[in-house]
């Protein structure tokens, strides 16, 4: 067996028909089999896509374990020499798996590859392509060209020989040689939702290199999802598990410092943004106390971090999922 497709289920059996329809339409050239991890077995999806894929093996959770945990089953029980896990809500437009497979065959440096995200209508759909670029966006800094440059120095990005390697790989396309997996036994258990993929990257990285080929690319759409980003702004760039999450990455992989670093920086930051927006609220109608609403979205996001410091300090075992009460990014959308 050349690959393993990696797919898991949460309430999504349609995303996963229309993506495995693209994965055989397209696909030639190695052998493969079709891993599906449910999330949400109780929810009856399998059936949906068992019927349209009958050669697809199909792996019920006891309960919802997250992205990682359930990728980790499915590599667990794989047969294929490399390991795609591939997101529900993607779809291929060539032969990019054949591709990939090529490539890692003739590149025996590279423990790991990617491909380039698109958007349904055809335009590129931005990434973070190093650690440091991730982490300057944790920094909620006015913008301004000397700020901007002090923060490049301290997290500047890496210089790579090879044009082609990366610092990590977005998990909705990863492309791991099954010696990857087995020498790091994959995904960190502790992460629910997001982050799992950079954290992962770090490992993998000791391994061998990790690569995107400009001619390697996907369709990524947009699925709705309680978890993702709602109400952005300059201050609430990230959901509340995906913050947690982050900052859960930043102390595994940068250690204690740096992670109570950015803990007191979103705590100092907190009569900065209100004073800010006070002042243009008095300029702008005369009233300090108007149009305060992301302010206040910023320090209960907030508050939620602090409820994970100690966790997080002292890196203690569990999953860091939020609770729905934490969830700030559906309550107040739901509000």
């Amino acid at each position: 067996m050349d690959v393993s497709i990696i797919i898991i289920n949460y309430r999504s059996p349609q995303l996963i028909i229309n993506c495995l329809d693209s994965v055989s339409r397209f696909t030639a050239g190695v052998t493969y089999e079709v891993i599906v991890v449910d999330n949400d077995p109780e929810n009856g999806g399998g059936a949906l896509v068992r019927a349209a894929h009958p050669d697809v093996r199909w792996v019920d959770m006891e309960y919802n374990a997250g992205f990682g945990i359930a990728n980790n089953h499915g590599m667990a029980i794989a047969k294929g020499k490399y390991l795609l896990l591939l997101n529900a809500d993607t779809l291929l437009t060539d032969n990019v798996i054949g591709r990939c497979f090529d490539r890692m065959n003739e590149r025996t440096d590279i423990i790991a590859c990617g491909a380039l995200q698109y958007y349904s209508d055809g335009t590129p759909m931005p990434f973070y392509r190093s650690f440091n670029e991730f982490r300057r966006t944790f920094f909620i800094l006015p913008p301004s060209g000397l700020v901007d440059r002090v923060v490049n120095k301290l997290y500047p990005e890496p210089a790579y020989a090879d044009p082609d390697q990366h610092d990590w790989l977005v998990g909705a396309f990863m492309f791991v040689r099954r010696e990857g997996f087995e020498k790091t036994g994959g995904f960190s258990k502790e992460f629910f939702m997001y982050g799992e993929d950079v954290e992962w990257s770090g490992r993998l990285g000791k391994l061998g290199k990790l690569c995107y080929f400009q001619d390697c690319t996907f369709i990524h759409l947009e699925n709705n999802n309680p978890f993702r980003r709602t109400h952005i702004s300059w201050i609430n760039r990230f959901s509340t598990q995906m913050q947690v999450s982050n900052f859960l990455w930043v102390r595994k992989q940068y250690g204690s410092a740096q992670y109570v670093l950015l803990i007191l920086h979103y705590i100092f930051m907190v009569p900065v943004v209100y004073g800010w927006k006070m002042l243009f609220n008095l300029r702008k109608n005369g009233n300090p106390f108007s149009e305060l609403r992301t302010q206040h979205i910023y320090v209960r996001k907030t508050r939620v971090l602090l409820k994970y410091f100690w966790k997080t300090l002292f890196l203690r075992k569990g999953l860091y999922k939020i609770k729905p009460q934490e969830n700030i990014d559906l309550l107040t959308a739901s509000a």
